[in-house]
């Protein structure tokens, strides 16, 4: 990779090697990547650097029955896909840190399992969780900030984190994210962090993965872990889903409990679910949803939970149904246009009406009012956040952030700067007019007037629309330039969406996205399973450096 002449060198480097390469010993030496480098463009294929992998592209269900018949453990598991993040993410980007416990985790599931005991689907997987959630454990929680790093280890696990370990999965390590989940500047790059650097797309290494759980996207696409756990609160699982040709699901606001996850917005955050297959999203779903006694969005979950989302799942699911087709959200670039043609057939051919609907358009007026939630959330729940650190942190308030920011700035700010942050530290308490008349008109954009209107006036079962537009390439001068995404609806809403891969242009994935009202997660994974089965459109990245045209 290159780097920058002018860039400073970033401190938060040497912990990245430390943890990189304490716990992939038996691996090849890796060389760590700065936190400020620039996007590798080398011109040098990573499938040069090893061709196949024993696992890739496997499911949760083959890996367990390999370690049922004895072919595979959970420790040769960790150690396999160690050994593959030694060699391909330093090209990648995509792990801020590894689980130097991963081994002994992994060493005790296979331990019950010998004796007989097996603790569900998800027992001895490896997992990796982005870097925004907590983990009391020798990891680091930092939402890719060097502000962060010194702070002392959460006291709790986070609440999704309690039950992926109650589900016997081997927390492999965490993944680089866009630093605050993209929410520190209007200007930012995603997949970059202070800590982390950045993040590439694993299809074309100088474009962007999205984000901000851009190495989430990343490692599944790599097959760098089994899944992976993201988190969204605008497009932040669903965008990187897209652009890494992987499925995505960002759940009902309240369906997952979101204790011990850095906040943006109480409005609109959830944790969701990352993989390359349905029945893989489906499964980790599964195990992340239930009530969060912390979290009081969870009480509502109540009388929707599913103890296991892969019941739902039917080849024959687009049958009879009427979706709806947000054309609003077409017509930015004639590849996925041709793209979108050609799902849709599929959709129609496996029994689906299509519907043309523009009940989502007005929803785009939505976006100042969302921008104001999220300045007057984010102050108050950051804040509330940091509480939990206790009081041997000196980061207690935005304010400290922002001052850290600036007294740091030529490792935090060498490309970007702060203004979102300032802007939401100007504001006031959840109780004055601006925030309330803000979020009142974001619902009723998007619920009232938008995806409820709509479902019921055509008798809708869902949404589609593309989900994001082909990866802009990677641009720390200018920031990111993506030409469009149809996450908004959903998103202010608090309602469920899931993004299935539908094909590539120039060799850059096209997700297409399932959208419908609040807890409608068995449905959409039902039609986003007939349409991944009837289609079978995901390609496995093949690491190319540069964008081919004739590709």
């Amino acid at each position: 990779m290159s780097i920058p002449k002018n860039t400073p060198a970033n401190t938060a480097a040497p912990d990245r090697r430390t943890f990189l390469a304490a716990t992939a010993a038996s691996a090849a030496t890796i060389r760590p990547r700065r936190a400020n480098a620039a996007p590798a463009n080398t011109q040098k294929p990573v499938n040069d650097v090893k061709p196949t992998f024993e696992l890739s592209e496997l499911s949760i269900g083959t890996l367990q029955e390999r370690m049922q018949t004895g072919q595979e453990s959970a420790r040769s598991l960790v150690d396999k896909y160690l050994n593959r993040v030694a060699e391909l993410d330093p090209h990648l980007g995509s792990i801020i840190e590894l689980n130097p416990e991963a081994s002994a985790i992994a060493r005790l599931r296979d331990e019950e399992r010998r004796q007989g005991k097996s603790r569900g689907p998800l027992h001895g997987i490896p997992v990796l969780i982005k870097d925004n959630i907590d983990t009391a454990d020798r990891m680091k929680t930092t939402a890719g900030s060097l502000a962060l790093m010194d702070t002392p280890a959460p006291t709790s696990d986070a609440f999704v984190v309690q039950r992926l370990r109650t589900a016997g999965a081997v927390l492999l390590g965490k993944t680089n994210l866009s630093e605050w989940a993209n929410i520190r500047s209007n200007r930012s790059t995603s997949g970059w962090s202070g800590r982390g650097g950045q993040t590439n797309n694993p299809y074309v290494l100088d474009r962007n993965p999205c984000g901000s759980s851009s190495g989430s996207g990343a490692a599944v696409a790599a097959s760098l872990c089994a899944v992976a756990i993201g988190t969204e609160t605008d497009g932040s699982v669903l965008c990187p889903s897209s652009a890494c040709g992987i499925v995505g699901i960002k759940p009902t606001v309240g369906l997952v409990g979101r204790t011990g996850i850095i906040p943006i917005s109480h409005s609109q955050d959830t944790a969701g679910p990352m993989a390359r297959t349905v029945r893989d999203a489906a499964i980790l779903l599964s195990v992340m949803a239930g009530v969060d006694p912390e979290d009081p969005a969870t009480s509502a979950a109540q009388g929707h939970l599913h103890p296991d989302y892969t019941t739902f799942l039917d080849e024959d699911g687009l049958d009879g149904v009427r979706i709806g087709v947000a054309r609003n959200f077409f017509g930015y670039h004639d590849g996925v246009d041709q793209v979108m043609d050609n799902a849709l057939d599929i959709l129609r051919r496996r029994g689906a009406t299509l519907v043309d609907t523009d009940h989502l358009a007005a929803t785009e007026k939505a976006s100042a009012a969302e921008t104001t939630v999220f300045q007057y959330e984010l102050k108050h729940g950051m804040a509330a956040y940091l509480a939990r650190l206790g009081a041997k942190s000196s980061m207690k308030t935005l304010q400290d952030l922002i001052q850290f920011n600036e007294e740091h700035k030529d490792r935090e700010m060498p490309y970007f700067g702060q203004d979102f942050f300032l802007q939401s530290q100007e504001k006031g308490g959840l109780t004055e007019f601006e925030y309330v008349e803000a979020r009142a008109k974001c619902l009723r954009l998007t619920r009232t007037e938008g995806i409820d209107a709509g479902l019921a006036q055509d008798q809708l079962t869902c949404f589609i629309a593309p989900t994001i537009s082909l990866p802009c390439p990677t641009d720390l001068v200018n920031g990111d330039h993506w030409l469009s995404g149809s996450t908004r609806p959903a998103a202010i809403a608090g309602y469920p969406s899931i993004s299935v891969p539908a094909g590539c242009v120039h060799g850059l994935p096209v997700g297409l996205s399932f959208f419908a009202s609040a807890w409608s997660e068995p449905k959409l994974l039902k039609l986003a399973y007939a349409f991944e089965q009837a289609s079978a459109l995901r390609q496995p990245p093949r690491f190319l450096p540069t964008l081919k045209l004739d590709g």
